[in-house]
């Protein structure tokens, strides 16, 4: 439910390094714990790679996935084991050809970055480092160690990084319900196909999400400058910027922030899915906007 409140006409248009000032704790805490809980489970397989505390539970869940192995399970499985294969670099890189056709130099440099030290780096680094046998017999083909899942790991660094690249802050409720969803089938369908244990598909899962939870902290405060130039190039260039609702058309504001006076105007998105709409009235000045907290 929404709540309005009176705020100056200033803070509509704040400037975009006040997005460092708001960069809360919860994505870092968040970040934290999932690294955490990978390498606590890296570390735990480690000391035993063959029967780690968990295999009992991990082998009864094996057992569960044992079959039919057909129908729409099987379609489903294929599908999301190919999107992790050949399709898991064509997205990506799909992404990364749109943010340079847009221009958006610092999301593009983001992107490549963490898609690489997460995939390559935290990945085939604990790979390397547990190196634990897989389930037998898989249904596909498989490179060597099973933890963590690649396969899970990616869905769930991909999810984020679209996410945070794509979808402006007040929207991405749905995508982040979608995207644990699609991680989900992922991590179903790795043990489905006997490749995994699922033990390595909470850890993959827990690792992408985590690296990429942790890179978007760290440089959101980079990525909302970027979003933020073409405001500033507008108004550098004369052409003119909104304004607030004047006082006497907050009284008659309609719900979702919306001035029924003067129309929609322009809603401002900071970092964290604050919106500011912002009237375009010819009447309006240094006057009172409606301040919509979600």
């Amino acid at each position: 439910m929404s709540r309005h409140t009176l705020a100056p006409a200033a803070s509509a248009a704040a400037p975009p390094e006040a997005a460092d000032r708001r960069r809360g704790p919860g994505v870092l805490l968040l970040a934290v714990l999932l690294l955490g809980a990978a390498a606590a489970l890296a570390l735990t397989v480690r000391a035993d790679a063959v029967d780690p505390p968990f295999q009992g539970a991990d082998e009864r869940w094996l057992a569960w996935m044992g079959g039919p192995h057909e129908g729409f399970p099987a379609a489903a499985a294929a599908l999301l084991d190919w999107f992790g294969g050949p399709l898991g670099i064509v997205v990506p890189l799909a992404l990364l050809v749109f943010l340079l056709v847009r221009r958006r130099w610092v999301s593009a440099a983001f992107l490549s970055g963490v898609y690489l030290a997460g995939s390559m780096g935290v990945v085939q680094g604990l790979k390397h480092l547990v190196d634990r046998p897989r389930p037998a017999d898989p249904m596909v083909r498989v490179d060597h160690g099973s933890f963590p899942s690649g396969h899970a790991a990616g869905a769930a660094l991909l999810v984020v990084l679209a996410g945070v690249l794509l979808l402006p802050a007040a929207r991405r409720r749905a995508w982040w319900i979608g995207g644990a969803v699609f991680t989900l089938a992922m991590m179903w369908s790795r043990t489905w196909l006997h490749a995994h244990w699922l033990s390595d598909t909470v850890a993959g899962a827990a690792a992408g999400a985590g690296a990429a939870l942790l890179a978007w902290w760290a440089f959101s405060p980079a990525l909302a400058r970027e979003r933020a130039r073409p405001a500033r190039s507008a108004r550098s260039s004369g052409h003119p910027t909104p304004r607030s609702c004047p006082a006497d058309h907050v009284t008659v504001a309609s719900r979702g922030g919306r001035c029924s006076v003067c129309g929609p105007g322009d809603p401002t998105n900071d970092e964290w899915g604050r919106r500011a709409p912002i009237c375009r009235s010819p009447e309006a000045g240094a006057g009172i906007g409606v301040t919509t907290e979600q």
